[in-house]
């Protein structure tokens, strides 16, 4: 199965946002109740995808036709990374991630920062992100986590 990291462009808009809503429910509804999955959620739809795209860098992982993930680089924070779950732990998330850091690496950046859901946390750890601090919104944890980055 071959995966392809490309930018993520307007017509992916509906795809990302079915990425990004079934990974909440089926692998973030571990961690969270559903109302914050539902609070969640309504950042996620395709038309706020596309005001995203305007203002992130944006990527998606794709498997032939089908984009099976997804992942941003808003300045130096990592934003929205999804792997729909039938595609989870195949080195896909980082392979996303390796070509955000690629592109913080071209944009001069010395250090990442990313606010982890609790699901997330051990993936991000595992490359090389340490915690910093919990934050609460409302009832929703994010782990925020930092990783310096070598040229």
């Amino acid at each position: 199965m071959q995966c392809q990291i490309r930018p993520a462009i307007p017509a992916d808009a509906p795809a990302i946002s079915a990425v990004i809503i079934t990974t909440l429910r089926e692998s973030n509804a571990r961690d969270y109740s559903p109302q914050i999955i539902a609070d969640v959620e309504q950042h996620f739809c395709p038309t706020s995808i596309l005001s995203l795209m305007g203002k992130r860098q944006m990527y998606v992982a794709v498997i032939g036709q089908d984009v099976v993930g997804t992942a941003s680089l808003d300045q130096a924070v990592v934003r929205s990374v999804f792997i729909r779950p039938d595609c989870q732990r195949l080195g896909i998330g980082q392979r996303l991630m390796a070509r955000l850091k690629d592109a913080a690496l071209a944009a001069h950046l010395d250090e990442l920062h990313v606010p982890s859901s609790l699901t997330a946390e051990s993936f991000y750890a595992r490359l090389g992100f340490r915690k910093v601090r919990d934050e609460f919104h409302g009832e929703e944890r994010t782990v925020i986590m930092h990783l310096r980055l070598d040229a």
